[in-house]
């Protein structure tokens, strides 16, 4: 016979109750459990969000190269290129019309002034001066006639033999014919004149640099074609040295500064010259101004045209600045360097530009407390600016 079921009904209740109470405990650490995978999934989600904005921050964020810049000791030398002129030179041009007759000194000779270079055959004034000749020698016998004449009717007048109108004709036909006189004296001085260009001569002592003249070239002006000097003279015992100098330096350029100059052609010799004077002007282009220097050249190794490297003694004057090429900024306002403060942003700071060695520029305004400047910095590069610089964390 089956056992019956001999639990009390009040047994059966807190077996009931601790089950639902088993339940709530399975439900809450099963929520807990939940709660703590979705908290999990929500901060691995905030962690690859920063990361990511951390990435994009770094990817937005230009990352520079910087350059140390040293400042340099004091400098005593300024050297610029400088080219070389003839203290006096004369390109020496046909005044006259006429055929090459004759040339007596070449290149390379060495002339005194005055001295006969070549003589032109000039036919045609020949024949002009001439007419001026016969011309005068005309004039000069009606005024002969001419006051003759006056004269006798003067002293007819003195017995009121002719009237005092005719005698005034007389006398006025005397000063007409004496003024033609002096018209055909000047017109055969000026013709005279221009048959001394007929030989060309040297305007004053040198070298003999060019002679274009060839006998039997039709010359002159009015030739038809472009006119070309016939020779060309050069004083050279004197050299003139024409230096373009940045305008930082127009303080220390003063007449009788010294300066040393060295050529191609004499390599390891110095040659000795002094400052003679300047422009006075900057050229708005170039930003330098010309300065002449003037040395002996007894010798003859300086030549006229030539190229010459100058170096000027401006000792006490502060070191320049060097800096890279590279690192120039060019905004409308002027010329920048972009530097880096302490809190990697940029700052621009504006210089004055000197000379250009191409790969370097020199800088004559002082860039104080500056050593660290980003080199190739982009266009787009603005003030305040966050960068990175390379090699940092």
């Amino acid at each position: 016979m089956a056992m019956k079921d001999l639990r009390m009904p009040n047994e059966a209740g807190v077996a009931s109750e601790q089950t639902i109470r088993g339940l709530k405990r399975g439900g809450a650490i099963a929520a807990a459990i939940a709660a703590l995978v979705a908290v999990g999934g929500i901060t691995l989600r905030l962690h690859d969000i920063s990361d990511a904005q951390d990435w994009s921050h770094a990817r937005a964020t230009p990352t520079v190269q910087l350059v140390e810049i040293k400042l340099p000791a004091a400098s005593d030398s300024l050297t610029l290129p400088g080219t070389l002129q003839a203290w006096n030179a004369a390109r020496i041009y046909a005044r006259i019309n006429g055929y090459m007759k004759n040339w007596f000194h070449d290149i390379g000779d060495q002339v005194a002034v005055g001295t006969a270079l070549g003589q032109i055959e000039t036919p045609d004034l020949d024949q002009q001066i001439g007419q001026a000749k016969a011309d005068l020698v005309r004039a000069e016998a009606d005024a002969t006639l001419s006051r003759t004449t006056a004269q006798r009717w003067n002293a007819l007048l003195s017995s009121n033999s002719v009237s005092k109108q005719e005698t005034d004709e007389k006398n006025g036909d005397l000063a007409s014919k004496n003024a033609a006189v002096q018209a055909a004296k000047a017109n055969l001085g000026r013709l005279d004149a221009m048959k001394e260009f007929a030989t060309l001569r040297a305007p004053f002592a040198g070298t003999v640099t060019l002679r274009s003249a060839e006998i039997g070239d039709f010359v002159g002006p009015n030739t038809g074609s472009s006119l070309q000097p016939l020779f060309g003279v050069a004083d050279t015992h004197k050299i003139r040295i024409y230096v373009s100098v940045p305008q930082a330096y127009s303080a220390v350029m003063k007449p009788g500064l010294a300066a040393t100059l060295t050529v191609p052609d004499y390599p390891g010799r110095t040659f000795s010259a002094r400052v003679t004077g300047d422009s006075n002007a900057i050229s708005a282009q170039t930003g330098t101004f010309q300065v002449e220097l003037m040395a002996d050249n007894t010798d003859g190794a300086l030549k006229s045209g030539g190229y010459a490297r100058v170096t000027f003694d401006v000792s006490g004057r502060l070191g320049t600045l060097m800096i890279p090429s590279s690192t120039l900024v060019f905004r409308s306002q002027g010329t920048f360097v972009a530097t880096v403060n302490t809190d990697s942003r940029v700052h621009l700071v504006p210089i004055r530009v000197g000379r250009d060695f191409g790969s370097s520029i020199e800088v004559i305004s002082a860039l104080k407390n500056i050593h660290r400047v980003i080199d190739n910095p982009p266009d787009s590069i603005a003030e305040g600016e966050q960068v990175r610089v390379a090699g940092r964390g």
